[in-house]
């Protein structure tokens, strides 16, 4: 029975998924402006190669998911936040009294669709990134690659995961996004690099994320470098993941719809 039911609720927040409308615009924009923003890059790179610098040609199909992401950001803010606002989350609760297993049905579903989104993402972006590249692409069978393709499918389907923990606490589609796309954006493009910062923002998990797919320097580059590997890495998406996944479900337990 306990089975059945759960299996109905998981039912229930694919079939919310599904019907949706910014569900498709905003999985649409993770794949769009991943794949866009890496073959522009790698163009740029193959025509500016010969300055380049320490070339990495796996750069190109990685760098653009860290803006790509936020097409997930909001995809796990929106799956929360819009129940809150069209005030749907009464009757959820009222069919679903039992909150944990009504936050664990939508969060799994959530993760689901992310995480298949962010493999499709996560190989298109990289073979289209390498094509652009011509002579000096690299292959998805090189030596490191598959661990840091593994890495960004890891840290987008995690960084959704958070976001939708966020929401929950929050409880408000407007606020969470107010306060994850500024953090995120701002922190991949160079504020987790200024030395009076970093000691500090190098744990958050966007940081994490640039480190588990290898777009930092290593531990020992005073500017580039984070003070940890990528294993460290993943534990600290995870706890962080866990935190805002703790905070979600008290809140929802101990607040009112």
């Amino acid at each position: 029975m306990n089975t059945a039911f759960s299996r109905a609720v998981l039912a229930s927040e694919w079939t919310k998924i599904r019907t949706m409308r910014s569900t498709t615009w905003t999985l649409a924009l993770t794949f769009v402006l991943s794949a866009g923003l890496g073959t522009l890059v790698a163009l740029s790179l193959r025509a500016n190669i010969d300055r380049a610098v320490n070339f990495d040609p796996a750069f190109a199909g990685l760098y653009s998911l860290t803006l790509g992401q936020l097409g997930l950001v909001v995809f796990g803010v929106l799956l929360v936040g819009s129940e809150y606002s069209s005030g749907t989350i009464r009757t959820s609760l009222a069919a679903v009294p039992r909150r944990g297993v009504f936050f664990s049905g939508k969060v799994l579903a959530g993760a689901l669709v992310a995480l298949v989104v962010a493999a499709a993402t996560v190989i298109v972006t990289f073979v289209v990134a390498q094509t652009a590249l011509g002579p000096y692409r690299t292959t998805m069978g090189a030596d490191g690659i598959p661990a840091r393709l593994g890495g960004a499918c890891v840290y987008l389907t995690l960084i959704c995961v958070f976001s939708m923990g966020v929401a929950t606490m929050l409880r408000s589609s407007a606020v969470s996004l107010g306060i994850l796309l500024p953090l995120l954006f701002l922190g991949s493009q160079g504020l987790g690099n200024v030395p009076a910062l970093k000691s500090v923002l190098q744990y958050l998990p966007d940081q994490a994320g640039l480190v588990l797919m290898h777009l930092t320097g290593p531990q020992d580059d005073p500017r580039f470098g984070h003070g940890y590997g990528p294993w460290g890495a993943l534990m600290i998406l995870l706890a962080w993941t866990a935190a805002s996944l703790l905070g979600g479900y008290l809140t929802l337990c101990r607040r009112d719809a």
